[in-house]
């Protein structure tokens, strides 16, 4: 029995279906990785995961945070590096990876500028400088003062040599005229303790490290580095406001894509976040966090580095400070 032209039509409908069906399905069912370079539980790893809850449904595609702890996000951003450059693959970066380890390393084994894409500026967080409960400074001008009177204890800790705490010690330093000795700790737990005991003078950390101890009265926190004071702490001065306008300045997170990567993958991307951003559930587990949600297009991070760069490398300079 011959076929009929309708059955021949159909049979070849058929096959053009199938033949179309599985890369669609491939595309829908395609993981995009979202590499985070520190431990799970902070609040870079928090940060990425609550994106990734909603970029998935936005971008109709699986997507999963990847944890690849170490070297200070160096490990993640190596990956990201050797990532196909195809939108499978981003990073969620602090400041700390494209901006400030090229200027405390002479050798890195990526090139910011031309192995990553910029994305999207996720959020800033804020800095601040506390003392222990019992030190007699309740200002930035009483303890200016007292560490001028106590040559032998003007110091400052921080939660790492080359960090951004370090260097905001050196704007301190600076701004003020005092010749403060920097004391580095293996993390924020170890300096917050020893800011507890008295074992240094005073300390610059993350608010979101601090808040709980001075919440709890065992630290004073005096000074915020933000332009405007922080949401978690409205009765807490600028640095500028208690009048050394010199030190200044906040960390963020950012989205990067490989380099290379279609400009309309980066550009769906971006306005994915950006909606995610927008949501009122999100900023609520943001400000939480200590995050103040950022926003806009990938020139406007492109622009972000280029100034904080320009911020922090005379800082950088004046430490004296090499990573290696």
């Amino acid at each position: 029995m011959q076929p009929t032209r309708r059955h021949t039509l159909a049979i070849f409908a058929a096959l053009a279906a199938s033949a179309t069906t599985p890369p669609l399905r491939a595309q829908a069912e395609r993981t995009l990785r979202i590499l985070v370079g520190f431990a799970p539980g902070g609040s870079a790893d928090t940060a990425a995961r609550l994106l990734a809850e909603r970029l998935g449904p936005e971008l109709k595609q699986n997507v999963v945070v990847e944890n690849k702890p170490g070297a200070g996000g160096r490990i993640a951003a190596v990956e990201l590096k050797n990532a196909p450059a195809d939108g499978s693959t981003l990073m969620l970066a602090p400041i700390v990876v494209p901006v400030l380890a090229p200027l405390v390393f002479s050798k890195l084994p990526y090139d910011a500028a031309a192995d990553f894409a910029p994305v999207a500026h996720v959020a800033n967080f804020q800095f601040g400088l506390s003392v222990g409960a019992t030190h007699p400074a309740r200002t930035v001008a009483e303890l200016t003062a007292w560490l001028k009177a106590n040559p032998q204890q003007a110091n400052f800790g921080s939660p790492a040599p080359g960090s951004l705490p370090h260097f905001f010690g050196v704007m301190l330093a600076r701004a003020s005229g005092l010749d403060l000795v920097h004391v580095p700790f293996n993390g924020g737990g170890p300096l917050m303790n020893a800011l507890v005991g008295g074992q240094v003078g005073c300390a610059f950390d993350t608010l979101v490290d601090q808040i709980e101890l001075h919440r709890a009265g065992r630290v004073r926190i005096i000074a915020t580095a933000g332009t405007q004071r922080s949401g978690l702490l409205p009765e807490v001065p600028t640095f500028a406001e208690a009048g050394l306008a010199g030190v200044q300045g906040s960390s963020w997170f950012a989205l990067y894509a490989r380099s290379g990567t279609a400009a309309a993958a980066v550009t769906s991307i971006n306005a994915a976040v950006n909606k995610a951003l927008a949501d009122p559930a999100l900023r609520e587990r943001f400000a939480k966090l200590g995050l103040e949600p950022a926003g806009g297009s990938p020139a406007d991070l492109a622009a972000l580095m280029k100034r904080d760069g320009d911020r922090w490398a005379p800082v950088v300079k004046a430490s004296g400070f090499r990573g290696d």
